[in-house]
């Protein structure tokens, strides 16, 4: 998930593709801010990036995703919720 949101947001920015194609099918969009469910984490990203297959996931060369899609599994951030069953020790203040 590509976003950047405050902590305190109900809403992030993400870059989201409605459909496949050239990076012109990207779009910056205002969405909810998700709420962790069991097992996961919310980070609040402070760097991310896009690699070679999500440029051919984008393209719908390389196994294409399920639409709407928000590119960039690579990230760097701090963990601002927890979902029930995580350690409290992932929370940073």
């Amino acid at each position: 998930m590509s976003s950047v949101f405050s902590s305190t947001s109900e809403s992030m920015t993400a870059i989201v593709a409605r459909k496949l194609g050239p990076p012109s099918v990207l779009e910056l969009q205002e969405l909810p801010r998700p709420e962790p469910g069991f097992g996961q984490v919310l980070v609040r990203l402070h760097a991310t990036g896009v690699n070679f297959a999500e440029i051919e996931r984008r393209r719908g060369t390389y196994l294409p995703p399920a639409l709407p899609w928000c590119p960039g599994s690579e990230g760097a951030g701090k963990v601002v919720a927890i979902g029930r069953s995580e350690s409290p020790g992932w929370f940073s203040s």
